[in-house]
């Protein structure tokens, strides 16, 4: 049976744990985007050593399991006299894993613009900077906007694997009270509540820019 009054007490400690868990979402989502998009202009690149090594960096972030990569960076970066807080060790393992998915969504994004148009931007005396900050990069993100929307999504679901080094965020916030409860039932699916609320946020908004974006397309 749900025990509401259980989850009413235990509510403020679970939105505590949400706000964190955006919060990691929102750097490593940050962090994901800038990497990402530096990756996949790398990958456009017509230099073998930059092309491998970003298609490199893709292959191992992609082909190994983000757990993983957050226990690497909180055990093992302090090995070499990197010392990082939970909670960035979380941001940035996760930030990096999400830059190797964003890169082939904003090289696909890339590879959508028409060629004619960059012609066209030649044509007129625009440079190579100007063509893709002006003409390639905002198209291949009107593009890109619905996958980069579900990459956000993911990283807030994924965020639950914080709690594996101690972070307060939603899911371990739950399990603590689970644990103390007994009461599995009412405060998984109390948690399960929210992160649906997040996502369903999140996709709201993302949508909302996608119409706003079209405008100008």
């Amino acid at each position: 049976m749900i025990d509401s009054s259980l989850i009413l007490e235990s509510l403020p400690a679970l939105l505590k744990g949400a706000a964190l868990t955006m919060q990691i979402a929102c750097v490593a989502a940050s962090l994901g985007f800038l990497l990402g998009t530096g990756i996949a202009l790398a990958q456009q690149s017509e230099v073998k050593i930059v092309k491998g090594l970003a298609g490199g960096y893709v292959a191992f972030f992609r082909g190994t399991p983000m757990l993983v990569q957050i226990l690497f960076v909180f055990y093992v970066l302090p090995e070499f006299g990197l010392r990082i807080s939970p909670f960035w060790s979380v941001a940035i393992a996760m930030g990096l894993n999400s830059g190797a998915y964003i890169s082939q969504i904003v090289r696909s994004g890339i590879n959508a613009v028409p060629k004619g148009q960059v012609e066209a931007a030649y044509a007129l005396g625009l440079s190579s900077f100007k063509t893709l900050r002006f003409v390639v990069l905002p198209q291949a993100f009107q593009v890109a906007l619905p996958a980069l929307g579900n990459e956000v999504v993911t990283l807030i679901k994924d965020s639950s694997l914080a709690s594996i080094v101690g972070v307060m965020e939603l899911s371990k916030e739950a399990s603590i009270i689970r644990s103390r409860t007994y009461d599995p039932f009412s405060i998984l699916l109390a948690s399960a509540c929210i992160y649906l609320i997040l996502t369903t946020v999140v996709s709201f908004f993302v949508k909302k820019l996608e119409k706003k974006g079209a405008v100008y397309v």
